[in-house]
């Protein structure tokens, strides 16, 4: 494998620039807790049209603490896709409520609201549409279901920093009653790993930045009047899911290109599309008119009996010919601890045959056309008949 070109499905795009952000930070007085964190926070409500921002340690935390700040607790179901990272439905676990899966739409894998609503019960508190591979569910009309059954509505936007649907950005919380971000490095923007949390409710607001800090209180009048100014209390249990000043300075400074990062990431995407145009044994998923999509990958699908070969052969060749890619995502009620609370193979049907036929594309920035036409061609000659790849 001397001197082949190696590509992953996604990798962080790092400049001077940002290099500089941080080092400013270590050069200063707080490595962590300090102004960076409010400055990064007001930069996303700037950028999205939410009201309120809350950073914190990754998307999983974030997750986690929308649970806790809705009570959701043991005997409250959850429904959400089993299209998706496993964080979407552990974090009903961390709190002790029931998961309740939706299949998903075949042309989208995003989670399809008519099944929401045969998931829904008078036991369901929260919906969490996840928008998969940045683009944006069809908020409006979850949305719409929440409102009128009295249903909370938490956007998993792990992958869709920087998305719009409609006429607002993925984050602005217009449908919903909170929108989780993540900022893992292979993510459309990373604060090294990291996540957000944005609401345009004050109290959930005030829930959040107790909760991923211990649970403590401090620098209130009446307790510093009664104690001293050192004195906190604590009227609940929290966690340590604060982000650094380090990672808050990388946030801000990669925030600013996010609108390239996005033009760059729907050129390549554009650009697969072109090139397999032709070939009938792969095709992607559809974009809906009301998205624009910041897009975190780049799925395509494919017809493995007319190719000829089972995945796991062609994922080796692919492997072998210098193409790292993965599969988005196994279904979540395919692994072993759902199985053992009850679901089972062919329970989803849709996000299965997703599933079996799907590899993600490289797709990042740094992406030349030459290098995708590359990785393209190399795709092109694993899938080939008996054929080497190139």
């Amino acid at each position: 494998m001397d001197g082949m070109r190696i590509y992953g499905y996604g990798r962080q795009s790092v400049t001077q620039e940002d290099v500089d952000a941080v080092v400013e930070v270590l050069r200063s007085d707080f490595l962590s807790q300090g102004p960076k964190i409010q400055e990064f926070e007001a930069a996303i409500c700037g950028y999205t049209g939410a009201k309120y921002c809350a950073v914190v340690a990754n998307a999983t935390a974030a997750l986690h603490l929308t649970m806790l700040a809705l009570g959701v607790a043991s005997g409250d179901e959850v429904v959400t896709t089993p299209t998706t990272f496993m964080a979407s439905a552990n974090c009903v676990a961390y709190v002790g409520g029931t998961v309740r899966f939706a299949d998903v739409e075949p042309e989208t894998a995003n989670i399809d609201v008519a099944k929401i609503k045969k998931q829904t019960t008078s036991k369901t508190k929260v919906i969490i549409p996840v928008h998969y591979a940045g683009q944006s569910c069809d908020m409006a009309a979850i949305g719409d279901f929440a409102k009128e059954k009295r249903i909370f509505v938490v956007e998993d936007a792990a992958h869709a920093i920087g998305s719009d649907y409609k006429s607002t950005k993925v984050g602005s919380c217009a449908h919903s009653d909170m929108t989780v971000f993540s900022f893992h490095p292979v993510k459309n923007m990373t604060t090294g790993e990291g996540g957000a949390i944005t609401t345009n409710d004050g109290e959930l607001y005030e829930k959040l930045l107790l909760l991923r800090a211990h649970g403590m209180v401090k620098n209130d009048r009446h307790l510093t009047d009664t104690h001293g100014k050192w004195y906190y209390e604590m009227h609940r249990p929290g966690f340590n899911y604060r982000m650094t000043d380090l990672q808050a300075a990388l946030g801000i400074s990669q925030l600013k290109r996010i609108e390239k990062f996005k033009e760059k990431r729907r050129h390549i995407v554009s650009l697969y599309k072109k090139i397999f145009s032709k070939d009938s044994r792969i095709s992607f998923l559809e974009e809906k008119d009301y998205s624009n999509a910041c897009f975190h990958l780049c799925p395509v699908l494919l017809d493995f009996e007319s190719l000829k070969i089972d995945k796991k052969n062609f994922f080796r060749r692919l492997w072998d010919a210098g193409l790292h890619l993965q599969v988005h995502y196994i279904p979540v009620h395919w692994f072993d601890y759902y199985k053992n609370l009850g679901f089972s193979r062919g329970d989803f049907p849709k996000a299965e045959k997703y599933y079996e036929g799907t590899i993600s594309l490289p797709l990042y920035p740094e992406l030349s056309d030459d290098e995708v036409e590359h990785i393209a061609a190399t795709f092109e000659s694993c899938a080939a008949s008996g054929g080497n790849c190139i």
